[in-house]
C-alpha cells in the first residue's frame, strides 16, 4: 500500500512539474482564435456550471411575468447585450464572432429553463469569458429586468422586440449608466434607440460616408465605404 501510495505520489508530482514546465515555455496557446481541447473544454464547461448551480440554489426568483419588470429589462438588453448575445433582427456582431467561448445567442436559448442561473451570471459575471459583472453597477431590481425579458426574448420578431424596447425606459439602472457598453445603433437591424426611434447612428454603413463606432475601451474605429 505505501509503495501504492508513493508511486502515485511521485506521479503527480511529476505531472505538475510538467504542466508548469509546458505553461512557463509558452506552448499553451492562449489566442482566443485557438479553441480548447475537447477535454479541456467539457472540464471548463462543467466547472462552470457547477460553480453557478451552487451559487444560485438558494436565489428567490421574483415574478417574471410583471410587465413592469418585463419593460425596464428591455431597454437594458437593448443597450447592454445585443452586442454579444444579439437580438431579433440583428445579424452576428464584431463582438459576437470575435469572444471565445463563444457567447450564446439568447434570442434562442433565453434564460435556459433556470432565471436564478441567469440573475447569478449577469449579477456577478463569468471570468475569463467576457461577461462581465454588471452587478458592481446595476441593483439588483434591474437585473431581474433583463432575466424577465430574457424569459420573452425567444418568443419575440424583429418587430415585437422593436415595440418592447420602443416601449421602455431606455438604458436605465439606478446611476452609473455610462454610453461605453451602449450597443444601441451598431449593429444592422435597425434596433429602436431609447425613446424608440430608429438607430441610424455610429456604426452603420451608408454608401458615401465614413461611420465610426465606439469600441468597449472607448476608442473610436472608422469605417470608409
Amino acid at each position: 500500500m505505501k509503495r501504492t501510495i508513493t508511486t502515485l505520489v511521485a506521479a503527480g508530482a511529476v505531472a505538475s512539474v510538467a504542466v508548469l514546465g509546458a505553461a512557463y515555455s509558452g506552448l499553451v496557446n492562449v489566442g482566443a482564435d485557438d479553441p480548447h481541447f475537447p477535454a479541456v473544454h467539457a472540464f471548463l464547461a462543467m466547472a462552470r456550471d457547477r460553480s453557478i448551480a451552487v451559487r444560485a440554489r438558494d436565489i428567490e426568483v421574483p415574478d417574471l411575468k410583471d410587465e413592469a419588470l418585463i419593460r425596464t429589462g428591455a431597454g437594458n438588453y437593448n443597450a447592454m447585450c445585443i452586442g454579444c448575445h444579439l437580438a431579433p433582427g440583428v445579424e452576428k456582431t464584431e463582438l459576437s464572432q470575435a469572444l471565445y467561448p463563444s457567447p450564446p445567442n439568447l434570442t434562442i436559448s433565453g434564460i435556459g429553463g433556470d432565471p436564478a442561473a441567469a440573475f447569478w451570471i449577469i449579477k456577478h459575471g463569468i471570468k475569463a469569458s467576457g461577461m462581465p459583472a454588471w452587478g458592481k453597477s446595476m441593483g439588483d431590481e434591474y437585473i431581474w429586468g433583463i432575466v424577465a425579458f430574457l424569459d420573452q426574448l425567444p418568443q419575440l420578431n424583429a418587430e415585437q422586440y422593436k415595440t418592447m424596447v420602443a416601449a421602455s425606459g431606455g438604458h436605465q439602472h439606478g446611476g452609473g449608466e455610462s454610453e461605453m457598453h451602449n450597443h444601441e445603433g451598431q449593429h444592422r437591424g435597425n434596433v429602436p434607440g431609447h425613446h424608440g426611434e430608429q438607430a441610424s447612428g455610429a456604426g452603420q454603413h451608408d454608401e458615401g460616408h465614413s461611420k465610426a463606432h465606439t469600441h468597449r475601451d472607448g476608442k473610436q474605429h472608422m469605417h470608409k465605404d
